[in-house]
């Protein structure tokens, strides 16, 4: 069964790490880090290894079971 957890943003993009930070899908940075470089994150359903990357809202990242949704606070 799979988690879903939605993230409002008050901006037009949020940085993977951060998202995942926010989400409380992880403890920290480091964390964070190790998972989306791992390729254990998927954006819209494409790995991506970036940490950096723009997330805008609408879209999914799924890690695991759980699944977060971005959406505009």
């Amino acid at each position: 069964m799979s988690h879903v957890i939605d993230v409002p943003i008050t901006g037009e993009m949020i940085r993977l790490g951060q998202l995942l930070k926010l989400a409380g899908a992880v403890d920290d940075g480091a964390h964070a880090r190790a998972l989306i470089e791992g390729g254990e994150v998927r954006v819209d359903g494409q790995i991506d290894r970036r940490r950096g990357r723009q997330v805008p809202p609408g879209s999914q990242v799924d890690l695991g079971q759980t699944q977060i949704r971005v959406i505009s606070a």
